[in-house]
């Protein structure tokens, strides 16, 4: 692919991706850390591409969930990879657009000549959560590493309750809304009217797609076992929509709610991560490119003030669209986060509503409606799970193979973040 003339920027190679099977939380990887599943990625990619010893431009990589241990995450993990050592890490953060945007920050550095390649990943487990004490608590220990002499030490517990050491665990829900992402979700299915059965018959594609990826051998070079784990638990081949039915609502228990633990992302925990650069350096190297990374938007929408808060997505793919010259159609695979299936179909439903493509996008039409034959071909988060931070680069892993696969073609990518924001790009081949 040449360089863009009018803009002087250098194209961005794909050259793959690869994850840790990804594991309902508290199973299979209750004693591992994020620091060591994101190791273990970014050793599987280094040791897939022969770049023991190389000095890339940077890894950019990060985790939601953390301990304070963790503040240096993507350069401690970078150190245990076999990448030379003079390889700087970023730690980075933003929801559940993580890798995606760690891809995206990475690919404007290659792309106006700063660097030459990059691993971007993530990483996240709800296994290995952090357990804070209350601040009262917390400023009495603070107080005794300051302490020198006993009665000082002894002063610190002045007033000492039992009730003080009750852990805090971490909390998802939006700081400013005090709801759980599902709480809002549950909104945004009232206001577009989606059906429990529409939710239940995405959850049952996903897993239905993503078991017959894993029997036709689609994820076999595209997932590296990980403490004697294989594959994927989450997915079920055996799901049906007479089981889904059976399952009781989750966030809504009024009668009124649709959202399930079973058209619910699991939580989960993984790690994943992908290997992008230029595409000299790749020819160097003798690496094989799978797509081209072309365009990226990150929007976001004011849900503190009543916007959906999953609806981001619809802004940054309308944006990104008008950027490429594009329509909504022009794609031959969608690759969508499906936080929820209440929140894929509601961005489906607001592409195809004139009104709000008007009010919310500054269209004049419709972007219109999206062939479902094309979207998710290999199931995506409600089979395979959803590692917060690992979720993005497993989508550009997935799309840059299925690109490669058809040797031709063009794939939109979507995903909705915590905080009302939203992540897209267009990968090419």
């Amino acid at each position: 692919m040449a360089s863009n003339a009018q803009t002087g920027l250098q194209p961005v190679a794909i050259v793959g991706g690869l994850r840790l099977p990804f594991c309902r939380s508290n199973t299979a990887y209750s004693e591992l850390s994020n620091k060591k599943m994101l190791a273990s990625v970014l050793l599987a990619i280094v040791d897939r591409y022969a770049l023991k010893g190389e000095r890339l431009g940077e890894v950019n990589a990060g985790a939601v969930i953390s301990h304070s241990r963790d503040w240096n995450l993507a350069r401690e993990a970078m150190l245990s990879s076999g990448l030379d050592p003079r390889t700087p890490a970023i730690t980075m953060q933003q929801a559940c657009g993580t890798s995606l945007q760690a891809t995206m920050v990475a690919a404007a550095k290659i792309a106006s000549g700063q660097i030459d390649a990059a691993i971007a990943a993530g990483s996240d487990t709800v296994s290995d959560v952090p357990i804070a004490f209350n601040d009262k608590f917390a400023r009495r220990l603070l107080a005794l590493r300051k302490a020198k002499t006993l009665g000082q030490k002894m002063a610190v517990f002045k007033g000492f309750g039992p009730k003080e050491l009750t852990p805090m665990p971490p909390s998802i829900n939006e700081p400013r809304t005090l709801m759980s992402m599902g709480q809002h979700c549950e909104r945004m299915a009232k206001t577009w009217g989606i059906t429990r059965e529409a939710q239940d018959e995405l959850a049952l594609a996903s897993h239905l797609n993503a078991a017959k990826a894993w029997q036709d051998g689609f994820f076999d070079d595209l997932v590296v076992p990980c403490e004697g784990v294989m594959r994927d638990n989450i997915v079920r081949a055996d799901s049906s929509m007479e089981a889904l039915a059976g399952l009781r609502t989750a966030y809504d228990k009024t009668g009124a709610g649709t959202l399930t633990a079973g058209n619910s992302t699991p939580l989960t925990d993984g790690a994943s991560g992908v290997l992008l650069c230029s595409e000299s350096w790749a020819r160097e190297r003798g690496l094989p490119v799978q797509a081209w990374l072309t365009h990226s938007m990150t929007s976001a929408v004011d849900f503190v003030n009543g916007a959906g808060l999953l609806m981001a997505p619809t802004l940054a793919v309308s944006d990104m669209l008008k950027r490429a010259d594009l329509s909504l159609q022009d794609f031959d695979l969608y690759e969508i986060h499906e936080a929820f299936a209440a929140q894929v179909l509601c961005t489906l439903a607001a592409w195809e509503d004139a009104e709000y493509c008007r009010q919310e996008l500054d269209r004049d039409q419709p972007l219109g409606s999206i062939d479902r034959a094309k979207i998710n071909v290999r199931g995506s988060s409600l089979a395979i799970g959803h590692p917060f931070a690992a979720t993005g680069a497993r989508l550009v892993g997935t799309a840059a193979k299925l690109l490669d696969e058809r040797g031709s073609g063009r794939c939109l990518l979507s995903v909705c973040t915590a905080g009302g924001m939203g992540l897209s790009a267009i990968m090419e081949r």
